[in-house]
Order: C-alpha cells, then structure tokens, then sequence
C-alpha cells in the first residue's frame, strides 16, 4: 500500500514540478529569444510568461469542477498531452506572437493537469497520509518554480528551444505511468458545466491588470491609458464576483471563500506568490544585468535555494503538530523569506560578491519556501470535502498564477525604464518590493490562519459525498496533525 501511495505521489508531483518549471524556466531565455525575434523588450518579453501564467490561472477552476464531473485522471492525461504538444509548439515558433499563442495552449495543458493533480492526490491517499503526500507534491511545485532558472541557463546553452522540448519527452512519460499508476475517480452527482464565460472574464481581468503595471513607466502612472485599463480590469473582476453570485458553477465557488481558513489561504497566496514571482525574476535579472553572468552562471548561482526548498518541507508536518497548525508555519516561512530578502537588500553592491553577499540569502530564503508553499496549501485545502477537491484545489492554485503575474508585472514596470543601466539603486527598489509582499502574505497568514492553533474553520454544508475515489471515506486529515 505504502509503495503503490509513493508511486501515486510520485507521479503527480512529477506533473506539478513540469507545469511549475515552465512558469520561471523562460526567465534566463529572455535574452535569447530577444536576439531571435529583434525589437523585443522585457515588457514585450514578459508576456511569454504572462500569456502562460494568466490562461493558466483562469483555466485551474473550470477544470478542476471538469475533472470532478467527468473523471480526474482522464482530465490530468489530457493536461499533460495539452502541455506536451504546446511545448512542441513553442520549440518550433517561428516569431514572438506565435511563441505566445504556443504558451496559452501550454498553458491550457497546465491549468487541467495541475489541479487535477492534486483532486487525484487527496481522493487517492488516505486521510492520515494526506499531511505527507501534501508536503511532497507542493514541495515539488516549489522546486520546479525555483529550478526553472537553472535547467533554463544550462538548456539555453543548446539552444532557448531547448527549454521547451524537453518537456516533451517528460510529458509522455508522465501519461504512460499515469495510466499505469493513478486509479480514476470522480464525484458521480451530476454537476452543472463550468461558468466559462467567468473563466474568459477572470482573464481579462487579470490580463488588463497586469498590462497597465507593466506599461505604466511608459504610459505614466496618471495617464488615462492607465487608469481606463486598470479600472477595466477591476470591472472584469467585479463582473466575475456577481456571476460567481448567481451562476450555478461559478468560476469562484464563493461559499469555499466563507471559510476563514481557506479564504485566508487563496488571499496569503496571491501575496505570497507576487513576492515568489517578483524574487526570481529579479534574481536573474539581477545576476545577468548588474554582475553580468552567462545564462548557466546565473542558474548555478540561484541553484542553492532551490536545494533548501524539500529538507525544509519535510519539517513542516511535524513542526506544525509542534506549533499549533500549519497555518503558523506559512507566518514563519513569510517572514523568512522577508528576512532573506532584507539580508539581501542590506548586502546589495554592483561587484560580484555572491558567497559572502548573495548565497547567505539564498539559503536562507530556499528554507523560507519550503516551509510556506506546502503550509499554506496545508491550511488551504485541510477543510475541503471529498466532492470539492477538484474546485477548491483550483481555487488555490489560481492564487498562486493571479499572485505570480502581479509580482512579474510589478517587477517589470520597476526594471523597464532603467534596465539598460542596471544600477543597483534601481534593484533595490524591487527588493524592496519582495520583502513588502512577504511580509504582507505573513501578516495575512498571521490574522487569518494562525488563530484557533490551526484548526479549520468548518467549510460550508456538503451533500453526501458519493465519489469514486479509492481513498477511504474518512473526513480530510487536519494537515500536521492539528490537535
């Protein structure tokens, strides 16, 4: 049982880690793809990554309701072959536009496998060791983030393409073990289709967002282009929120929100991973720019981080039980990445210093991440019944893909005006913005997870569950052992 668990685990982490990868692993291509297609900027660049991270965020919900409907397994198999013939796509672009059209089809792939992966996981482990398999996948998700940087400069050196294809091969056999692995399950009530009008608003809304961060430099922070974009990109939102009110399968399942723990998990997300977002973009950024490393230089050097991130995540089940929740380790691991960020910004110089000024931080910060992505999961989905694993874990995985573009955007419009100078005044100011959110997903974490030692506040009323899961019909476990 133990092995045919570890396999299941394995499998869905190894699918999570790709999509992960793919957020931040085009990062250190920027420079190579620009020299392809001429006339590209960063804030032309950037979209090869918000194009990605924008349809993936509004696709994880409509999915993950899909995945319950219809089957999860089918719908994580046809993630991961979306994602794998995106890829191919991408690797053989010929021009900026279609690269872009490439990634909202790899994109597509990610937000169907994603929270599919993690349905499959909850409805395939039992309760006791959910708290475990929990850690591992999420601790892989952050790995993925965190190492795209670094598989990126050492495939660039091939060539950028490379940091697509090698998707491929991945994808294929993740589909081949899945279908070996991975028992099918579903809820069997038949449930409405997904509001996909929402998803499409849900978009746009973040869409106009973050254009109106990244141009803002060039439109100015006054200009009406500015403001009529945010303001319509806030009224995409207030449109999603209203259909969410009244549409029988909306894309934000507001009840799921009344919880004060999960509600409180999807808003430290978004703060969370605008700070996670905005650290590796402008740690690359960074190490390229002001102390001018090679692609596979700079990959190396973000390379420790990353290796803190899964000793750390495993200590956060047992550290939870110790503390009084895994809400109080996703306060700890914000402010420990606030802190390593604060270390940095204290340590910051235009020469090359990387192991008495750059590698304290680094380290400092990968055990940070391990402690606050799979705790903040923890707490997120700790409540969730069996019926709702698909919706709600595709809830919180769209705060981390809305979160990842606000910090990208953010750091953009920071660095645009200023990048072809590379001054250090100017990178201090996107540090500082990193800590700022830090400590903001800490403060959120803080007032609404950390209160009752942990313990979830008690989720709306669901009919009987009548999932097909394979997974004993137990309430979820309280994730780290929650007394």
């Amino acid at each position: 049982m133990r092995r045919e668990i570890g396999a299941i685990v394995g499998v869905l982490a190894l699918a999570v880690f790709m999509s992960s990868l793919d957020l931040f692993i085009v990062n250190l291509a920027f420079p190579y793809i620009g020299r392809e297609y001429p006339g590209t900027t960063l804030s032309s660049l950037s979209w090869v990554l918000n194009a990605y991270t924008i349809v993936f965020a509004a696709v994880l919900v409509p999915a993950g309701r899909w995945a319950d409907r219809v089957g999860r397994r089918r719908v994580f198999i046809a993630g991961l072959a979306a994602f794998s013939l995106g890829s191919l796509l991408c690797g053989v672009a010929p021009s900026a536009i279609t690269l872009i059209g490439a990634r909202v089809i790899q994109a597509g792939g990610a937000g169907m496998m994603v929270p599919a992966s993690l349905s499959l996981l909850l409805a395939s482990v039992p309760p006791r060791a959910r708290p475990a398999a929990i850690g591992t996948w999420s601790a892989f998700g952050a790995m993925g983030a965190a190492f795209g940087p670094v598989i990126g400069g050492s495939l660039v050196q091939l060539s950028w393409r490379w940091v697509f294809f090698i998707n491929i091969p991945i994808g294929l056999a993740a589909i081949a073990l899945a279908t070996r692995v991975i028992p099918e399950s579903r809820d069997t009530r038949a449930g409405p289709r997904p509001d996909l009008i929402g998803a499409a608003l849900l978009a746009c809304g973040v869409g106009l967002i973050a254009l109106g961060l990244v141009k803002a430099p060039a439109w100015g922070w006054g200009s009406p282009a500015f403001l009529g974009t945010m303001a319509a990109g806030l009224a995409c939102g207030s449109v999603v929120v209203l259909r969410s009110r009244a549409h029988h399968s909306p894309v934000i399942e507001l009840g799921l929100l009344r919880s004060r723990t999960f509600s409180g998990a999807f808003v430290a997300s978004i703060l969370f991973y605008a700070a996670f977002g905005a650290l590796i973009l402008n740690f690359v950024e960074f190490l390229t720019g002001v102390w001018h490393y090679s692609a596979i230089e700079a990959g190396l050097a973000i390379a420790p981080g990353p290796l803190m991130v899964l000793p750390f995540a495993r200590l956060v089940a047992p550290l939870a039980a110790r503390i009084g929740g895994p809400g109080r380790v996703a306060v700890l691991g914000s402010f420990v990445l606030a802190g390593a960020q604060l270390l940095w910004l204290a340590r910051i110089q235009a020469d090359p210093g990387y192991l008495t000024h750059l590698l304290p931080s680094q380290l400092l910060g990968g055990a940070g991440v391990g402690l606050a992505i799979p705790a903040l999961l923890g707490a997120g989905s700790a409540g969730l019944p069996p019926a709702r694993f698909g919706t709600g874990s595709g809830i919180l995985n769209m705060a981390r893909q809305i979160g990842t573009v606000l910090g990208v955007a953010g750091v953009v419009a920071i660095l645009s005006h200023h990048l072809a100078a590379a001054s250090v005044p100017t990178f201090r100011h996107s540090v500082t913005l990193t800590i700022a959110l830090f400590a903001a997903a800490g403060v959120a974490a803080a007032g609404l997870l950390a209160g009752r030692a942990g313990i979830p506040a008690a989720l709306p009323a669901e009919p009987t569950d009548r999932s097909t899961s394979g997974a004993p019909s137990d309430p979820p476990a309280r994730v780290g052992g929650a007394p």
